[in-house]
C-alpha cells in the first residue's frame, strides 16, 4: 500500500508540473522560445508562448509558410541566431524586451503581456500595427496612425 501512495504522489508530481510551462515566469525566455518555434514552423507550439489574441495572426503565418521550402526555416533559424536580446523591461502585467540584429544593427521592441501568470507574447494585429508603426516613425515616415487620410 505505501508504494501504491508513492508511486500515485510521483505521477501526481509530475503531471502537476508538466502543467507550467518552464518558461513562464521570464519574458526572455518565453520570446525565445515563441521564435524557435516559429523558425520550425511548429505553430502548435508558437501558440503556446502567445496571447490567446495572437492566435489568428500566428495561423495567418502558418497558411503563408505551408507553401514554402526549408530553404525559409533555415533563413528564420539563422536570424534569430544573429539576435540580441536586452533584458526584459516589466512594468506590471507588461514586458518589453528590445531584439537587436546584429548584422544591421536595427532594434525592435516586443511586447509581452501576463496571462493566467505566465508572460505570453503579444503577436496580434493590434500589436503588430503598433511596432511597424514605431518603426516607420523611426525611419522617418508617418506610419499609418490615420489609415482614413489615405
Amino acid at each position: 500500500m505505501k508504494k501504491f501512495i508513492l508511486l500515485l504522489i510521483t505521477i501526481s508530481a509530475v503531471i502537476f508540473s508538466g502543467c507550467q510551462t518552464t518558461s513562464g515566469g521570464n519574458p526572455n525566455e518565453v520570446l525565445k522560445h515563441f521564435f524557435d518555434s516559429i523558425s520550425k514552423k511548429d505553430f502548435t507550439d508558437a501558440k503556446k508562448y502567445a496571447t490567446k489574441d495572437s492566435d489568428g495572426m500566428i495561423s495567418m503565418i502558418e497558411m503563408g509558410m505551408q507553401n514554402m521550402n526549408n530553404e525559409h526555416g533555415n533563413k528564420m533559424m539563422e536570424m534569430i541566431q544573429n539576435i540580441q536580446m536586452s533584458d526584459a523591461v516589466i512594468n506590471g502585467d507588461r514586458a518589453t524586451v528590445s531584439v537587436k540584429d546584429k548584422k544591421s544593427g536595427e532594434t525592435t521592441d516586443f511586447l509581452l503581456k501576463k496571462e493566467n501568470g505566465n508572460w505570453k507574447v503579444a503577436f496580434d494585429m493590434s500589436t503588430l500595427m503598433e511596432m511597424g508603426n514605431k518603426k516607420m516613425r523611426e525611419h522617418g515616415m508617418s506610419g499609418m496612425d490615420n489609415i482614413n487620410g489615405m
